[in-house]
């Protein structure tokens, strides 16, 4: 089974944190998730990360440190997943790509579906 790196901005603002909503068609479809995506071959994470908020959310990365790193089991894809805290960027996030997106506040993130690999985050920022 072929693993699949993948980086995500947990992008935040005073008590908020973004989120965009994963179209019907992708893998994990409709459920909400932190933004980033797939890391091309002998690119790091951290890179990976800059590039895919650029072209998903219209930000320019400033910092970001690495929050945690996930591995899941999905059954058909096994994928390992590197977070990152990004609260300094530049632009205003949106959903570059037509994806429906939201700014929500912490306390309120536990009433959102995420993909089973993105619980453990979502329950890291709200304990």
């Amino acid at each position: 089974m072929k693993l699949v790196r993948v980086s995500a901005g947990i992008i935040t603002r005073n008590d908020q944190v973004f989120i965009a909503l994963r179209k019907p068609d992708q893998h994990q479809g409709d459920l909400w998730e932190f933004p980033g995506g797939k890391c091309d071959q002998d690119e790091s994470p951290e890179s990976a990360l800059v590039r895919e908020l650029e072209e998903e959310c219209g930000i320019a990365v400033r910092r970001c440190v690495l929050f945690k790193t996930v591995s899941h089991d999905y059954g058909d894809k096994l994928v390992e997943l590197f977070f990152f805290q990004v609260d300094d960027f530049e632009g205003e996030p949106s959903g570059q790509e037509g994806q429906e997106v939201r700014w929500v506040s912490m306390s309120h993130l536990l009433s959102y579906d995420f993909p089973e690999a993105n619980k453990v985050i979502v329950e890291a920022l709200t304990a």
